[in-house]
C-alpha cells in the first residue's frame, strides 16, 4: 500500500502542474542519497568517463581516418552526444558533475600547480556570451568540416575542450571553466530548466548554517566547484549536480527533488540571458543543420560558388535571424513582458525551450539512428575482427517516425507552457486572437522542422 501511494504521488508531481508540489528523492529512495554521500562512486563515474574519452581522442588522432575503420567517431557522435541530450530531461546538468573535461585541472590543482585566482570580472560579466560563441564555433565546425566522419578533426575539438578547461584550471580556483566559459555547461545549464529533477537547499536548515562547508569546504575536502554552495541554488541553469554539497553539509540540508518539468520554464518566464541567448541560436543552428541534410543545399550551394563553408554560414546566419524575430514577434503578442519584481522578461524563451531542444534531441538521434546497426563491424574492421555479419539496420521510415514523434511531443510540450502562462501567470489576460497567433508561431516552428526532416 505504501508502495502504491509513493506511485502515486510521484506521478501526480510529474504529470500535473503545480510549482510547490515536490518530491524528496533522497527521502523515498535513500539509496540515492547513500550513492550522493559516497563521494568514490562519483570519482569511479568520472573516472570512467577519462578512460572513454582518452581512448575517443587516442583512436581519432592515431587510428585509421577513414570513417568506416574508426569507432570512435560513433562513440563520440553517438553514444556521448545522445546520451548528454537524454540526461536533460531526466537528469539535469549531471552530466556536467562527472564530466571528464576539468579532470587535467583538478589533478593541477590538487598537486598546486594552480595560481588559484578568483576569475575577474569581465569574465563573470560576459560569460553566456563567450560560451556563445564557443558552441557556436563548435556547431559551425562540426557541419562546415563534416565531423562527424573526420576522426582527427573529432579528436582536436575534444582536446580544444579539453585545454579550455585545463587553462583556467591553473588559472583560477575551482572550476571556473565549468560556471563561466562552457559552451556544453551553458547549453545543458538552459537544457535542464526543463528537467525533471532539481537540486535544491531545505531552507530552514540553512538558516541554522555557520560552517557554508557547501560552499567554502573543509579542511578534508574542496567546497561547491562551481562557487554556489546549496543555498544559493535557485535555478538548474549552473548546479552541476554533483553532490558534493551532499557530503559536506552537517546540516543535510540539500534536497535531490521531483518535480514537473515545466515548473521552471514557468516560473523563470525566459529573464536569465543564458536562456535568452542560447534558445535562438540552438533554434537557428537547427534549422541550418536540417537544411544541410536535405537534397536542396546542394541546389544552394552552387549559388555560392560549390562552398559549403559559405553556404552553411549564411544559412546559420539566416536561421538565427528568424528564431530571433519570431520570438521578438511572439513577445509582442504576450503584450506582458515587465514584472515589477523581477524587471523585464521574455516569455516566448521558456515557450521554445521544449521544442528546441527536442529539436537538437532529433538531430543527434537521426545519426545515432542511421549508423547503430554498423558499429559492430566497424569496431571489427579498426581491430582486425571480421563482424560483418553483425551489421543491421533501421529503415528510413522507422527513424523519420520516431523523430517526428519527438518533435510533435515538443511542440506539445511547447503549447502547454504557452497555456500555462495564459491561465495561470497571465490570468487569461493575453487577447484571445493574440493567443491563438502565439500558438501558431509554434506550430509554425514546428512545421518548418517536420518539412525539413
Amino acid at each position: 500500500m505504501q508502495l502504491f501511494e509513493r506511485i502515486k504521488e510521484v506521478t501526480k508531481v510529474l504529470f500535473v502542474y503545480d510549482e510547490e508540489a515536490r518530491v524528496d528523492l533522497f527521502e523515498v529512495f535513500p539509496a540515492i542519497k547513500r550513492f550522493y554521500s559516497n563521494r568514490h562512486n562519483l570519482f569511479y563515474l568520472r573516472t570512467f568517463g577519462d578512460i572513454s574519452f582518452s581512448v575517443i581522442i587516442i583512436m581519432g588522432l592515431f587510428g585509421p581516418q577513414d570513417p568506416t575503420r574508426n569507432v570512435s567517431l560513433f562513440l563520440a557522435w553517438g553514444i556521448w552526444w545522445v546520451s548528454v541530450v537524454l540526461s536533460w530531461f531526466f537528469l539535469g546538468k549531471f552530466w556536467c558533475g562527472i564530466c571528464p573535461f576539468p579532470g587535467v585541472g583538478r589533478i593541477l590543482q590538487a598537486l598546486g600547480l594552480s595560481l588559484n585566482r578568483e576569475p575577474p570580472v569581465f569574465l563573470i560579466k560576459h560569460r553566456v556570451s563567450f560560451a556563445l560563441a564557443f558552441f557556436a564555433l563548435i556547431i559551425w565546425a562540426e557541419s562546415v568540416t563534416n565531423m562527424k566522419n573526420w576522426p582527427l578533426g573529432t579528436a582536436l575539438l575534444l582536446l580544444s575542450i579539453l585545454l579550455g578547461a585545463s587553462v583556467m584550471g591553473v588559472l583560477f580556483r575551482g572550476q571556473s571553466w565549468c560556471r563561466y566559459l562552457c559552451p556544453m555547461g551553458k547549453i545543458i545549464g538552459a537544457a535542464a530548466t526543463l528537467s525533471m529533477i532539481e537540486l535544491r537547499p531545505d531552507l530552514r536548515k540553512c538558516k541554522t548554517c555557520r560552517s557554508f562547508s557547501c560552499k567554502k569546504g573543509t579542511p578534508a575536502a574542496a567546497g561547491c566547484p562551481v562557487y554556489l554552495g546549496t543555498f544559493n541554488i535557485r535555478n538548474n541553469i549552473d548546479c552541476l549536480m554533483c553532490g558534493r554539497c551532499v557530503h559536506l553539509c552537517d546540516k543535510d540540508g540539500p534536497r535531490l527533488n521531483l518535480r514537473n518539468p515545466f515548473v521552471e520554464l514557468v516560473i523563470n518566464k525566459g529573464r536569465y540571458i543564458t536562456c535568452s541567448y542560447i534558445i535562438p541560436f540552438l533554434i537557428g543552428s537547427q534549422l541550418a543543420r536540417f537544411i544541410q541534410q536535405t537534397s536542396s543545399y546542394s541546389v544552394a550551394e552552387q549559388w555560392f560558388f560549390g562552398s559549403n563553408t559559405i553556404t552553411f554560414t549564411i544559412f546559420l546566419g539566416l536561421g538565427c535571424i528568424f528564431a530571433l524575430l519570431v520570438i521578438r514577434i511572439g513577445a509582442y503578442l504576450f503584450r506582458i513582458t515587465e514584472d515589477p519584481l523581477f524587471g523585464k522578461f521574455s516569455p516566448m524563451v521558456p515557450v521554445f525551450v521544449p521544442l528546441a531542444f527536442t529539436g537538437e534531441l532529433v538531430y543527434r538521434l537521426d545519426y545515432f539512428l542511421t549508423h547503430i546497426g554498423n558499429v559492430l563491424p566497424i569496431f571489427g574492421r579498426q581491430f582486425g575482427f571480421n563482424l560483418e555479419h553483425l551489421h543491421f539496420s533501421i529503415s528510413a521510415t522507422m527513424i523519420y517516425w520516431i523523430c517526428s514523434t519527438s518533435l510533435c511531443i515538443g511542440a506539445i510540450s511547447s503549447c502547454y507552457v504557452l497555456h500555462l502562462f495564459n491561465t495561470r501567470d497571465f490570468e487569461d489576460g493575453i487577447p484571445k486572437n493574440n493567443y491563438y497567433a502565439l500558438h501558431i508561431l509554434v506550430i509554425l516552428v514546428f512545421a518548418i522542422y517536420a518539412f525539413l526532416l
